[in-house]
């Protein structure tokens, strides 16, 4: 059973998104696409202080499956990446939504978000997604 957690919004291609308290957004995929993927054995990122667009393909995940394109939730400008990743891949599998995380971004409307699905949504998307 995937994880859905509410303090995080989503978008339809798997991507989660977390507003951090100085004002960041933290991006990874969710529980519901590493479960798909499988096991992660790659992940490209972008690089630190590029400008990105939401809807950007930001990186790439790689699993022993399939390799999907990652894209960012929002605009601006990329704060940090997630240096773990690139010697410890699997962590994606392990903590999605915590140590699994891929980049940070500082953005220029924060607005972005309210356009992202919220756990619910996302869930019923999932499941359909399924069917």
């Amino acid at each position: 059973m995937s994880d859905f957690p509410a303090e995080v919004k989503y978008l339809p291609t798997h991507e989660w998104a977390r507003l951090e308290e100085d004002g960041s957004v933290t991006v990874g995929i969710s529980d519901h696409a590493q479960n798909a993927l499988g096991d992660v054995v790659y992940v490209e990122l972008p690089e630190q202080d590029q400008q990105i667009s939401a809807g950007d393909e930001a990186g790439v995940v790689e699993s022993v499956k399939a390799a999907s394109d990652i894209y960012s939730p929002v605009s601006g400008t990329v704060a940090a990446i997630n240096p773990a990743l690139e010697d410890e891949p699997e962590k994606v599998n392990q903590d999605p939504f915590g140590e699994g995380w891929f980049f940070r971004v500082e953005p220029n409307d924060i607005g972005e978000l309210e356009d992202m699905l919220d756990a619910e949504a996302y869930q019923e998307a999932c499941e359909e997604e399924d069917h």
